[in-house]
C-alpha cells in the first residue's frame, strides 16, 4: 500500500514494479486529481502557461488500484485506517507530503500546494489587483514574479532581514535588488499580526492593504495521522539510510520523510521535487528485500524575477566563497560554493550559472579535495578547481 498519491508516491508504485513486484498494490490519495508535479505550480501553472502537470505514469500498466479523495486517518501495524475504512497491508510506503502553514487571521489568505490552490490564485490576478505576499522564501518570490507579470501591484512581507533567509542566510541580501527592479515592495524584518479582510496587519499595528494576500511561510509535514501508530516522529517521519520506519514493513519518502544521510552525518527532511524523485526507489527496494541507501546530494532550483537559482548540497557550518559579482546590473551570473574543513565542496549556489551546477554537484557527489583560490575565479570551471 502507497498513502500519499503526489509524484513520490506514483514513483513507488513504479519502483516497486520495476524491482519485480507482482502483488496487489493500493494507492491512495487525499486529492480528487491523478498524480502530478508541484513544482511548476508556482511557474508555468500560474504564468498562465498550462493548466495541468500531471505525471507521465500509466497506472493501468502498473495494474495499481488508485483511489483518489481517499485519506489516511490512522495506522496500526498491517492496517490502515482511512476515510473509506480499513485498508489492510503487508508493506507501506509512507508518502503524504507537507501541508502549508497559515497565519492568524479571519481574512481570506491563499497557499500554494495544489493544483486547484494554483488555479484558483491565478484567477485572482489581474491588471491593478494589489496583492501582498507573506514570506520572502522560494514559493514568495516566485508568486510575487507571476503577480508582477500579471500587472499586479505587489508587496512582500518578511520577518527576517533577508530574502531566502532560511535557506541561504546573508547571501539572500544579494536577490533584494531584484524586487525592486521589477517594481515589487519589499519590506524586510517586518512581522504580521494577523491576516484580515482587506489585506494584513502588521505587529507594529500598521496595515497594508490588498485584494489578494498569499502565504508562503513554509510547510509542516502531513504526519498527525501517524500520532499513536509506533512510528517515530520528528519533524516528519524519522528513517534510517535505508528509508526503513520505527515499524517494520513501514518505509517512507519524499517530503514527510526526514532520513539519516552518511554523506552530511546528520538527519534530513528535503521539501523539493528532486527527493520525491529519487527517494521512492530506494523505499521500493527496501520493502522487496533488496539492499539500498538513500544518500543523495539535495538538490533544487526556482526561477524568480527572471534569474534562475539553483541549488545543491548542504552548507550548515562550512565556509563561504563567491564566485562572480552579483551587483552586476542587468543578468549577473554569479554564485557561492561552501567548502568544508577539508576544503571539500559540500554544497553550491548557482545564478543563471547552471554549468556550475552540474559540475559543483558532481563534485560534492566525489568528494574531491579543491584549490580554494581558483574555486573563487568564476571564469575557472568549477570541474578544473580540484587540488593537484
Amino acid at each position: 500500500m502507497v498513502v500519499g498519491a503526489g509524484l513520490a508516491g506514483v514513483r513507488s508504485v513504479e519502483a516497486l514494479r520495476a524491482r519485480g513486484f507482482g502483488g496487489t498494490i493500493t494507492l491512495i490519495g487525499e486529492e480528487r486529481h491523478r498524480p502530478y508535479d508541484r513544482p511548476p505550480l508556482s511557474k508555468a501553472v500560474l504564468l498562465g502557461g498550462t493548466d495541468s502537470t500531471v505525471v507521465d505514469a500509466d497506472l493501468d500498466a502498473l495494474e495499481v488500484d488508485f483511489r483518489a479523495g481517499v485519506a489516511a486517518k490512522g495506522l496500526h501495524p498491517g492496517v490502515v485506517e482511512t476515510t473509506e475504512g480499513e485498508m489492510a497491508y503487508d508493506g507501506l510506503v509512507v508518502a503524504t507530503g507537507a501541508h502549508p502553514i497559515r497565519l492568524r487571521g479571519d481574512g481570506p489568505q491563499h497557499v500554494l500546494r495544489t493544483i486547484d490552490d494554483a488555479l484558483g490564485l491565478r484567477a485572482l490576478l489581474g491588471p491593478g489587483k494589489r496583492v501582498a505576499v507573506v514570506g520572502a522564501g522560494w514559493i514568495g518570490a516566485e508568486v510575487a514574479t507571476a503577480a508582477r507579470r500579471a500587472g499586479c501591484e505587489v508587496t512582500v512581507v518578511e520577518a527576517a532581514s533577508t530574502p531566502l533567509a532560511a535557506a541561504l542566510g546573508e547571501i539572500g541580501l544579494h536577490t533584494t535588488a531584484w524586487y525592486a527592479e521589477h517594481g515589487v515592495d519589499l519590506r524586510l524584518n517586518t512581522m504580521v499580526a494577523s491576516v484580515d479582510h482587506g489585506g494584513l496587519t502588521l505587529a507594529d499595528g500598521s496595515a497594508v492593504e490588498a485584494d489578494v494576500v498569499v502565504t508562503g511561510v513554509g510547510v509542516r509535514p502531513a504526519v498527525e495521522w501517524l500520532a499513536g501508530s509506533g512510528i517515530a516522529l520528528d519533524d516528519g517521519v524519522v528513517t534510517d539510510e535505508h528509508l526503513s520506519t520505527s515499524l517494520p514493513g513501514v518505509v517512507a519518502a519524499g517530503d514527510c520523510a526526514a532520513w539519516w544521510s552518511r554523506r552530511y552525518g546528520l538527519r534530513l527532511r528535503v521539501e523539493h521535487w528532486d527527493t520525491a524523485l529519487g527517494a521512492p526507489d530506494v523505499a521500493a527496494a527496501t520493502l522487496v528485500g533488496d539492499d539500498a541507501v538513500y544518500d543523495p546530494v539535495p538538490y533544487f532550483w526556482s526561477e524568480q524575477f527572471g534569474h534562475m537559482v539553483q541549488y545543491a548540497g548542504h552548507h550548515d557550518g562550512a565556509r563561504a566563497i563567491r564566485r562572480g559579482d552579483p551587483s552586476v546590473p542587468g543578468k549577473p551570473r554569479w554564485g557561492m560554493c561552501w567548502v568544508n574543513g577539508d576544503d571539500r565542496l559540500v554544497a553550491v549556489l548557482a545564478v543563471n550559472r547552471p554549468r556550475d551546477l552540474v559540475q559543483g554537484r558532481r563534485l560534492i557527489e566525489g568528494g574531491r579535495r579543491l584549490d580554494v583560490e581558483r574555486l573563487s575565479d568564476p571564469a575557472i570551471a568549477l570541474r578544473d578547481c580540484t587540488a593537484a
